[in-house]
């Protein structure tokens, strides 16, 4: 896995996040994508990209979150998902976990809201686009996960919920990734 590998795959993983997002109606809300992430298995790829990273852009944020650190490179030249601009990448170091593909493997939408928890979170997004329901109920093949990542110094609540489709994955949360790396720094 390296930079220009993954810049040559981007095309295809943003027509699929991009049909991904029609599919769960989150298209009618114009919603922010505020970073996208990418998936690694071994330490040393991890350390690699990050360091091709930086030729693009600046590492914004290196924090523990469960664990293991997880880098925000914030690029000089955005990705283009649709008619968006991406400057963030987030960068994880592996886990124990093996993921099946390495790569591109979510996108992180801003949803604007107050919610402070994923109840709350999931009854706006539900009352904006009522078709999320039964997804987020297990009706369908659509895999949902709710979950409130937080890293050691974060000082904001953001709930956040999960779309997962072969082997992609659309997250919605209130508030941006520079938004939390900002209140860090409190």
């Amino acid at each position: 896995m390296n930079y220009p590998l993954l810049i040559q795959t981007w095309p295809d993983f943003s027509d699929r996040i991009q049909t991904f997002i029609n599919r769960l109606g989150l298209d009618k809300l114009a919603l922010t994508c505020d970073h996208c992430a990418l998936r690694v298995n071994d330490k040393t790829s991890a350390e690699k990209l990050a360091e091709q990273f930086s030729q693009h852009g600046e590492i914004i944020s290196n924090n523990m979150i469960n664990g293991r650190p997880i880098l925000i490179i914030k690029l000089r030249q955005p990705l283009r998902l649709n008619n968006q601009d991406i400057y963030c990448v987030e960068l994880p170091f592996p886990s124990e976990k093996q993921y099946p593909v390495e790569g591109w493997e979510h996108i992180e939408l801003v949803f604007p809201s107050t919610a402070q928890t994923c109840e709350q979170l999931v009854s706006e997004l539900i009352e904006q686009v009522p078709s999320l329901a039964a997804i987020i109920a297990g009706s369908t093949d659509i895999k949902t996960k709710q979950s409130s990542p937080k890293g050691d110094n974060e000082r904001l609540a953001n709930p956040t919920i999960a779309f997962k489709t072969n082997g992609i994955c659309v997250k919605v949360h209130p508030l941006g990734i520079e938004t939390i790396i900002a209140s860090e720094q409190g």
